[in-house]
């Protein structure tokens, strides 16, 4: 608040910042570039609430106006005149003129009669003769742009759910409207006329429509589509075939193509994504091909390579808050915050079992022994419990209360299978006797541990927590070895150690994730790219990549980069 937004222009080819223009103040809502190109227009939000004109060439603002009272949302250029300009918010839909020789903007008020609607999505066609504006009721208002006046109205009966996300033209002259519910439906431009009352036109009819998963906020023609092809029986596509990319609020992107002969559009997935705070991340054993993550709703498994989705795992109004794979690799285990753990097939995400009331609240922190026979868990409440798997049924074999916070990591010992170590927010990791139940070891730090890992030699332990500090642990008698410096300004979320023990990486809130070499305890390269915090790090056991996945929903693939062996090098 009280500060100015920047808009940026960039050079695309050079990939270079051009200008960065800064006038109006918190936030701008809408930008968009004239005909001529010669022209940006920037919309500011609710605390500016003005419209700026500025010329691109310069950087410099060519004039300025306040905008209408109500709160204004989308600004579109006209495509053939680069002095007019339109924009639409909550019930307000208004034409704006540049006066070159006064150097004003001059507005004209869209005759709307009686209507009153909420404007969030905004197209003008290719010969500037009309303009289309979706509202919140899931109506579409056609707008002569010549006398200023509503035209037409569309859909008919059956508005679309949700509020007009998006619109844009096709290159066959209709309408692809798209809506809060998933629903993409292709709207037509040409009403037809009533017989009882050929002065009263019908409403703009829908042509044909599917159903994606999420709300669509965008819409994109592809500029290599438009073929015309021969008509079939219904023509009312205009005879030409084309293809639009469009993306939706659960992250996933569509490619939409319409066959004008059947009349039909048909959909296929181009890529997915988390839409939510990812919460872990796990590889499974001794395979660097496939790799889990788990977020709000669900557990995804991805291909690494190809950076495709192979299989969701979808609980509504679930937060699926760890994941591990099986070391057999027959199962994805996984802890829920409905305090429930649960098994799920790795090919067909068939849940296997469930072990009810596991924890009294969130399952937090997940891991399974080398022989795939017993789970460890941690809760929210502090619990650190010990599952036997049998063939039908699912038993605890230990429940260890010694955590005073939540339990945020747990790893076992890989080479006995007698030992594990939690990390929790009480400031304390506890190395635990697996066969005994109890406490072997404790670690106590000023910090909220946030994670642990075992060296591969598990001679040692690195933890990590909200100190910022990365701490080498003795495993035998729990003595701090080393303490270095893991972030200059923000907590750290994550740690992984390299297969072969020589790097350690980690990640945080400071968004950085960062490689270590293990035994000079140097950081020698830095990945900057995540938007919010680093929530997970996992090194594919092959070395063929790191991965990092983000509060923001974002899912990093790295290369990676060996240590140099010395300074010099």
């Amino acid at each position: 608040m009280g500060f100015t937004a920047d808009i940026i222009i960039w050079d695309v080819e050079a990939r270079q910042l051009l200008h960065r223009l800064q006038l109006q103040k918190v936030k701008i809502q809408a930008l968009s570039f004239s005909a001529d190109e010669s022209m940006l227009a920037s919309l500011g939000g609710q605390d500016d609430n003005s419209l700026v004109l500025w010329d691109v060439a310069s950087g410099e603002a060519i004039c300025g106006s306040p905008t209408h009272q109500d709160f204004v949302l989308c600004c579109r250029f006209f495509n053939n005149q680069p002095d007019k300009l339109m924009t639409c918010g909550n019930y307000n839909l208004q034409i704006w003129t540049y006066d070159r020789a006064n150097n004003k903007l001059r507005p004209e008020d869209v005759k709307l009669g009686n209507l009153q609607r909420q404007f969030r999505s905004l197209v003008i066609d290719q010969q500037d003769r009309f303009a289309y504006a979706g509202s919140t009721t899931g109506d579409v208002m056609q707008v002569s742009l010549e006398h200023a006046l509503l035209r037409n109205t569309g859909p008919g009966k059956h508005p679309l759910q949700l509020s007009v996300t998006a619109a844009t033209e096709t290159p066959a002259g209709t309408i692809l409207l798209g809506s809060g519910d998933g629903t993409l439906a292709l709207l037509s431009t040409e009403a037809e006329p009533n017989p009882a009352n050929p002065k009263q036109l019908k409403k703009l009819p829908v042509l044909t429509s599917i159903r994606l998963e999420g709300g669509i906020t965008s819409i994109k023609i592809d500029p290599g589509s438009g073929k015309a092809v021969p008509l079939g029986r219904n023509p009312t596509g205009g005879g030409i075939a084309y293809t639009a990319y469009i993306g939706t609020d659960k992250c996933n992107m569509y490619r939409v193509a319409y066959d004008p002969i059947n009349n039909k559009l048909s959909e296929d997935v181009v890529q997915t994504a988390h839409p939510d705070k990812i919460f872990g991340l796990a590889f499974p054993a001794n395979y660097g091909e496939v790799f889990a993550t788990c977020s709000a709703g669900g557990i995804r498994v991805w291909h690494l390579a190809g950076c495709r989705e192979l299989l969701r795992i979808s609980l509504p109004n679930l937060d699926c808050k760890c994941v591990t794979f099986a070391p057999d690799g027959k199962t994805i285990i996984s802890g829920w915050s409905d305090g429930k753990i649960r098994g799920f097939g790795p090919q067909s995400g068939k849940l296997l079992y469930t072990i009810d009331d596991a924890h009294h609240k969130a399952v937090t922190a997940i891991a399974v022994t080398s022989d795939s026979n017993r789970i460890i868990s941690g809760g929210e409440e502090g619990m650190v419990r010990v599952w036997r798997l049998g063939k039908q049924s699912q038993t605890m074999e230990a429940s260890m209360k010694d955590h005073k916070g939540p339990v945020n990591c747990i790893v076992v010992k890989a080479s006995t299978d007698d030992e594990c170590v939690s990390a929790s927010s009480d400031g304390s990791c506890i190395i635990w006797d697996l066969n005994a139940g109890r406490r072997r070891q404790s670690l106590f730090a000023n910090t909220f541990f946030l994670s642990v890992v075992y060296h591969p030699d598990e001679s040692q332990l690195v933890t990590a927590g909200t100190d910022r500090k990365i701490t080498y642990w003795d495993a035998y008698d729990g003595q701090a070895i080393r303490i270095i410096d893991g972030s200059d300004q923000a907590q750290l979320n994550a740690l992984a150690t390299e297969p072969d023990g020589e790097a350690l990486l980690s990640g945080g809130s400071d968004k950085l994730v960062k490689l270590w070499g293990y035994d000079e305890g140097r950081c020698w390269y830095v990945g900057v790219g995540h938007s919010g915090e680093v929530t997970a790090l996992a090194v594919a056991p092959d070395k063929s990549a790191v991965v990092s996945v983000g509060a923001e929903g974002g899912i990093f693939i790295w290369d990676y980069m060996r240590p140099p062996m010395s300074q010099a090098e």
